[in-house]
């Protein structure tokens, strides 16, 4: 289908990998492919226990003296598909659409965070015609669910630290920070009454959704909060059955729905809810009501007070900006899944912050509340902020590079989302690093779009930042 798209090796490789399943946990057969690239191309590879790949290629001649270079994306991807599409994210591999210079997929995340990396890191491999140092390129697992393969990774194999990783998604942007984050799931449990009232079904539909940490600041709603502020609204007595939503911590819901036990309709009310809460920047908004099976049981009252107070007050969105970079989130939390288990009502959070303090302020803040309605909380994932490094000179060449292509400066700055820089920073004795990528629109949802030009002109200009390194 990419055949004829440019640059042609790039999108190559780009739809093979696409074609391969390669969820978080799920990147076995993905980083079989990588093994198999590097020997088809005589190229030195090391697999990690965990599944990370190395494949190193010698510098071309007269750039043996320069410091080697670490190019790194990561092998997975965020699973999300639209709710009546019927596939299967562990067999089938991703349906590509091409729009003129969109390039999306049907009906579900297009895999671009961080495909599109792994493709040019390929290319880059595999073009004998490129001058460059000695190229290490590192190929992680589990990125999306707390960096496990960046967490485990032995840096003692690579030679280089000098890194350039891929996974940015605005082009023009040098990313040269962000912030530190953890996992927090909690487990509040509930007590069972017979239920012998009709039940309601209510679905909040039609949000954007998208990245916890990047889109924190666009003024989305979240569909688990959203649900749970209209169940509170409510002026009648009803009984929680159950209630579902989000199924990543670092995805922004965009869809909520739970089953009522009650005697009233409940359509006056959420349609008057419906019409207070649009919002411009998510006026997607939906919210209907349909009759359900009636259960056999459902929470008493005490429980479901419980968890309706529980869930409101979870901290979720922006919670504190940064004071040195104009418009920086600098610390915020999100509600990314509720569940309902057998015995209770299970919630994983994700908590981000560039500042440390703020970072373990707000996990005191969460586990107090936990602790405050009893639930049981445990933290995970926990990865630390990329800080800025005052003398860098591979921002510095990056930078020139960048002038000299387009004849304008590059946006230079930090993040709010988790990178596994991060991670390496920690790893590595004098790190150096760039993010950076193509445009990218709507990770980690069904509406991911990524750029077939502005690839282009990324991996021209990363060709031309090795040429210079």
């Amino acid at each position: 289908m990419l055949e004829n798209t440019e640059p042609e090796r790039v999108f190559h490789f780009f739809e093979e990998i696409s074609s391969i399943p390669r969820g978080s946990g799920n990147t076995k057969a993905v980083g079989d492919y990588c093994v198999r690239f590097a020997k088809e191309h005589n190229l030195e590879v090391v697999r990690d226990e965990l599944g990370n790949v190395i494949i190193k290629k010698k510098a071309s001649e007269g750039f043996e003296n320069h410091p080697p270079v670490i190019l790194q994306g990561h092998l997975d991807m965020v699973c999300e598909k639209e709710s009546d599409l019927e596939f299967d994210f562990t067999r089938d591999g991703l349906r590509l659409r091409l729009d003129g210079d969109l390039l999306s997929a049907e009906g579900t995340t297009l895999g671009a965070d961080d495909g599109i990396a792994v493709a040019m890191i390929l290319a880059v491999l595999e073009d004998e015609s490129l001058v460059h140092p000695t190229l290490e390129a590192v190929f992680t697992v589990d990125e999306e669910t707390g960096m496990d393969g960046a967490q485990g990774l032995d840096v003692s194999l690579l030679n280089g630290s000098t890194l350039i990783n891929l996974d940015s998604g605005e082009e023009g942007v040098l990313t040269v920070g962000c912030a530190g984050g953890a996992k927090v799931d909690m487990f509040l449990p509930v007590k069972r009454e017979k239920n012998s009232l009709p039940c309601k079904k209510i679905t909040v539909s039609g949000l954007l959704g998208g990245h916890s940490g990047i889109d924190i600041d666009k003024g989305r709603l979240n569909a688990d909060k959203v649900l749970v502020s209209l169940l509170m609204s409510f002026p009648f007595e009803f009984r929680l059955v159950s209630i579902s939503g989000g199924f990543k911590d670092n995805v922004i819901p965009n869809a909520c729905e739970c089953v009522v036990a009650a005697e009233c309709d409940c359509s006056k009310e959420a349609e008057s809810f419906l019409s207070k809460n649009r919002v411009q920047t998510d006026s997607g908004l939906s919210v209907s009501v349909e009759d359900a099976k009636t259960a056999e049981s459902c929470f008493d009252a005490c429980s479901t007070g419980k968890v309706l107070g529980f869930l409101d007050a979870l901290p979720c969105g922006i919670a504190s900006m940064s004071k040195e970079m104009e418009n920086l989130v600098q610390s915020s939390s999100n509600v990314g899944v509720v569940r309902t288990e057998k015995d209770g009502v299970a919630c994983i959070m994700s908590v981000r912050s560039s500042v440390a303090a703020e970072k373990q302020q707000l996990l005191d803040r969460i586990e107090k509340i936990a602790q405050r309605f009893g639930a049981e909380i445990a933290t995970r994932g926990h990865y630390p902020a990329w800080e800025f490094r005052k003398d860098s000179r591979l921002r510095e060449t990056m930078t020139a590079v960048f002038r000299k292509l387009f004849s304008k400066e590059p946006t230079v700055t930090t993040v709010h989302a988790g990178l596994e820089c991060g991670l390496f920073s920690e790893k590595f004795r004098d790190f150096d690093a760039v993010s950076m990528g193509p445009d990218m629109w709507d990770i980690h949802t069904v509406n991911e779009r990524l750029s077939v030009s502005s690839t282009g002109r990324t991996y021209t200009y990363l060709c031309n930042c090795l040429k210079e390194l």
